[in-house]
């Protein structure tokens, strides 16, 4: 092959340069739409799709808010703890063990120094959840009283002692006697009284209409609950919907929730299935599992 022939081989007429020419432009034209075009806002999303991206996004949500839960621990009575709750509080089941056996004799345990003797938790789990111990008021009483009689020989014994009566021995007289207190809601603390039982705590004062703040200050000065009372308890497990809802705490509604979830879930064990329960008050389960019998 000659250079004449190769030469001739590389010439073009002038159509063929000026498809050349277009051809190399369209190239250059498509290849620049490439880099510089977005071309995913042109895409048509289905409903379907748009659906499921929407439903993968409220998925997404909900696994972060679990991640970032942390469960929030309300007060409560150590006395009481159930296998569930002791393993949510991080106690091994030997500690759990320990304290179980301990109720089954019918013995409390009456501050978190005791807590530990019968368990045997580590200091560092007793001070994570000590905090949120609470204790009945005959318990704290006893205290307040030691606390008075190691000081009374001082100068504080000088002011005017304030003679402490137990709430449940209280007279009408009694009452009306405290700042805020006439005759009506005398009254009206003594039915509650009545209807109860007795009262196991002055947070009780709480739940008689027409108290306010200041004058339940005033009720928690003069009297205590000072000895556990004697009760009539509730059978929870068999008190029917009538029988319960006799109880102050346990309205029709609830009453009828109780039995609800006592026939879908068997007997009701301790405090916290009772927080399980539609419309019971979480504050106030540790007051009303004393009036009940599990």
């Amino acid at each position: 092959m000659t250079f004449k022939t190769i030469k001739s081989f590389f010439k073009f007429s002038r159509g063929q340069r000026f498809g050349i020419f277009l051809l190399f432009s369209i190239i250059i034209v498509l290849q620049l739409a490439y880099f510089f075009v977005d071309f995913s806002s042109l895409s048509i999303t289905s409903p379907e799709k748009e659906k499921w991206l929407s439903l993968q996004t409220e998925i997404d949500s909900m696994k972060q808010q679990k991640r970032d839960y942390v469960p929030k621990i309300y007060p409560f009575n150590p006395n009481f703890i159930s296998d569930y709750k002791g393993y949510k509080l991080g106690m091994s089941v030997a500690e759990i063990d320990r304290l179980l056996a301990f109720r089954k004799e019918n013995k409390y345990v009456n501050s978190p120094k005791e807590f530990q003797v019968v368990t045997k938790v580590s200091d560092s789990l007793l001070n994570a959840i000590s905090p949120y111990f609470k204790f009945p008021d005959w318990v704290n009483n006893k205290k307040e009283f030691k606390d008075y009689k190691k000081y009374s020989n001082t100068a504080f014994a000088k002011k005017e002692k304030i003679v402490i009566i137990d709430i449940n021995q209280a007279s009408q007289e009694d009452l009306i006697k405290i700042y805020g207190i006439g005759e009506a809601i005398s009254v009206r603390i003594l039915k509650f009284k009545e209807s109860l039982g007795s009262f196991v705590s002055m947070e009780q004062m709480k739940d008689v209409w027409g108290l306010s703040d200041e004058v339940i200050e005033n009720l928690n000065i003069h009297f205590k609950v000072l000895a556990l009372p004697k009760l009539k308890k509730i059978d929870i497990n068999n008190a029917s919907i009538k029988e319960l809802s006799q109880f102050p705490y346990f309205k029709y509604p609830l009453s009828k929730n109780i039995v609800t979830y006592r026939s879908m879930n068997g007997d009701i064990k301790n405090i916290d299935d009772l927080t399980k329960i539609k419309g019971l008050s979480i504050d106030k389960a540790n007051i009303i599992a004393l009036y009940l019998d599990f």
